[in-house]
């Protein structure tokens, strides 16, 4: 067994690490405070190939493996989450389907502006009536004389809708019981993207509702086989589920970072509270869990580039640092004190951010489903 990274790999966590500590870090409370999409840091990433890490040289991609990915992603989502879903929503969720399901001509056509980050691109499954239940969709698309009609609504849709977004991959009942992938550029007549939601955290990320009313969409948008669409985003939700459970190592590590800081610096009765066993015990605690968590984030990463099975592994992994960096924020917080409520903190930005990682690319409910079909139950 070889726990070691790559020189590679480990090149590209230092030069990450450096881009969020040196970029993302100064502006991100003021991101986050004004709900501003960070469309120079987006370019920075673009330029350092860092939006297309996973996706082949020959599209314009970095051609790294899963474990860059989630490594980069751990990093970004160190510092700021806003920052990190941006690029991992766009890697995983906008760029994969048209990889993984895509044709010859749609992938020359489609992949090289996206994966060099010149273009935006999102995925629309879940909807106001179908969220978990992913099976639920009510979005139509109807063929009709060699264009798709699509009618229809999606809902908490990532990247949907910035000045750079160049379209979202959809699916939608294309029969009674028959669900497909479609692609739909934005602009195309019928498609509306709504105002940014506002939300508790991830406020620097672009999250949209969108609207079908007899959206034309070519007959060639298709995502390969017509009623191929469930099984499709299956799998493209369990490889997101690797870069989600690497933004929850991320998220933990980041809220241990301030919280051992802050132990060290602030003193009561005399000394830091560093030097309390409490306080000790607990940051034990915290970084023990951690470590567990990145060592299931980097198995999962590992599997899926070894070209084995690692569906089981991803929900793990995802459930695991969902939970762990829920209990991490929340332990971090707790150090701060009252310090660690005020909005000016960076912790309480952390503990916002947290929230969503129990919930986005399947609840923890979920992730104890997919666990359990896969233990045989």
């Amino acid at each position: 067994m070889d726990f070691d990274l790559t020189p590679e790999q480990e090149l590209l966590r230092e030069t990450v690490r450096a881009f969020a500590r040196d970029r993302v870090a100064p502006v991100a409370a003021e991101l986050d405070h004004d709900g501003r999409f960070p469309y120079e840091l987006v370019s920075e990433l673009a330029e350092l190939g860092f939006m297309g890490i996973p996706i082949p040289e020959e599209y314009e991609g970095a051609g790294g493996d899963t474990v860059s990915y989630a490594l980069a992603v751990e990093e970004l989502t160190r510092v700021d989450s806003s920052v990190a879903i941006t690029m991992a929503a766009h890697t995983s969720l906008g760029t994969m389907p048209i990889l993984l399901f895509g044709s010859d001509e749609q992938r020359a056509n489609w992949l090289p502006d996206l994966a060099s980050g010149r273009r935006l691109a999102g995925f629309g499954l879940t909807e106001p009536g179908a969220g978990s239940d992913a099976g639920a969709t009510r979005t139509t698309a109807k063929l009709d004389d060699r264009s798709w009609r699509v009618d229809g609504s999606k809902i908490f849709i990532t990247n949907a809708g910035t000045d750079i977004t160049w379209g979202v991959t959809i699916t939608a009942r294309t029969g009674e019981d028959e669900i497909s992938n479609l692609v739909v550029e934005n602009g195309t007549p019928g498609y509306t993207v709504s105002a940014p939601m506002k939300k508790l955290g991830w406020r620097a990320s672009d999250t949209r509702e969108l609207s079908f009313e007899g959206c034309e969409v070519p007959e060639g948008n298709l995502l390969g086989p017509r009623g191929a669409g469930f099984k499709q985003f299956l799998e493209i939700l369990d490889g997101g589920r690797i870069a989600i459970a690497a933004m929850g190592v991320g998220l933990a590590q980041g809220a241990y970072d301030l919280a051992f800081e802050y132990a060290r610096e602030r003193e009561q009765f005399g000394k830091p509270i560093a030097s309390f066993q409490a306080i000790q015990f607990r940051l034990a605690d915290m970084a023990t869990e951690i470590e567990a968590g990145r060592a299931l984030v980097y198995r999962a990463a590992w599997l899926k580039d070894q070209g084995r099975p690692f569906a089981r592994e991803a929900a793990m992994a995802k459930l695991f640092t969902g939970e762990l960096s829920h209990r991490v924020a929340n332990w971090a917080l707790q150090i701060h004190g009252g310090y660690g409520y005020m909005e000016e903190s960076a912790i309480s930005r952390l503990y916002r951010d947290q929230k969503i990682l129990e919930i986005g690319e399947g609840t923890n409910e979920v992730q104890r489903m997919v666990i359990a079909r896969h233990l045989g139950l």
